[in-house]
């Protein structure tokens, strides 16, 4: 009775850190780290947990091994299902002075040092890719290509890929399989058809023309 080194963690959890570990993928260091532990703790907790889970239907394939993109586009091609692309940021230190390619790193979105990722899930958010870092200046759209998304969407299986405004154009390029949210349409009032009025197209009323249509009839 009571043989075994007690749990640090209790079992709320325990449950928590397996859960976080199996829906997004965050890896037993992080997880660590967050709540305060060893990460030997960690996987003694996600070991224990997960075949409670699979009890009641809650498991994750162990056949699933998706090693590269090509195979991550032909699993839900495969299986029907729907994926996701997204690409994030994260930010880093400002490269070393000297460096040639220091200012590729600075993101124009939001204007500060940074790398670009992108993310391939499931229609469910599980993450089945993370791609190689890129430079924070780097467009969605440009890293998907460089990473041959287009290629493996065009000669790949009939898979539905959702994306967003980032990746407008991707449509277009892999016959509509990855859908994007329509471009913007030209800024047009929709009642009168007429083009809206902004600081630079504004155009300024002549001081002899104002000064007529307010002077007081004679």
């Amino acid at each position: 009775m009571g043989a075994g080194a007690r749990h640090r963690l209790v079992y709320v959890d325990r449950l928590l850190a397996t859960l976080v570990h199996l829906r997004h993928g965050v890896t037993h260091d992080v997880l660590a780290c967050w709540f305060g532990v060893d990460r030997s703790t960690v996987t003694r907790a996600v070991g224990e947990v997960r075949p409670l889970l699979a009890e009641r239907g809650c498991a994750i394939s162990p056949d699933v091994r998706l090693r590269t993109l090509a195979e991550v586009v032909d699993h839900p091609g495969a299986s029907g299902r729907t994926g996701i692309i997204d690409g994030t940021e994260i930010r880093v230190r400002r490269p070393a002075v000297g460096r040639k390619d220091r200012d590729v790193f600075i993101s124009g979105k939001n204007k500060q040092n940074a790398v670009r990722t992108m993310v391939l899930t499931d229609q469910n958010g599980r993450v089945l890719f993370c791609s190689p870092t890129g430079p924070g200046s780097c467009a969605d759209i440009t890293h998907a290509r460089q990473l041959s998304l287009v290629k493996l969407l065009v000669d790949g299986p009939a898979v539905e890929i959702l994306a967003d405004a980032g990746y407008q154009g991707l449509g277009a390029q892999t016959g509509g399989r990855a859908v994007t949210p329509p471009h913007r349409s030209s800024r047009r009032t929709p009642r009168t058809g007429t083009r809206k009025c902004t600081s630079d197209s504004a155009r300024r009323i002549p001081r002899a023309a104002s000064r007529s249509s307010t002077a007081s009839p004679t």
